[in-house]
């Protein structure tokens, strides 16, 4: 069931959420519920325990001395 919400900005803010629903082909209000139904589905994800094999594997990295120029430099010499 559809309810009526209604929210308080500065009109600079509402001027440019109503462009960007624009531009997009959507509405503000689909916007403002997109936008709780990401929160809350990033909370849900953030609440999920990982397994005790992923807490290891990802242990693996930490503290690692590995710079993104490092990465790319592996890879090159791998695909040599």
């Amino acid at each position: 069931m559809k309810k009526k919400l209604t929210l308080r900005m500065e009109k600079e803010a509402i001027d440019r959420a109503k462009a960007y629903a624009r531009q997009r082909g959507t509405s503000v209000s689909k916007l403002v519920e997109n936008f709780f139904t990401a929160l809350e589905t990033e909370t849900r994800e953030q609440e999920i325990e990982t397994s005790p094999l992923v807490q290891k594997l990802a242990g693996l990295a930490a503290g690692a001395d590995v710079s993104e120029e490092d990465y790319y430099d592996h890879l090159e010499e791998k695909h040599r």
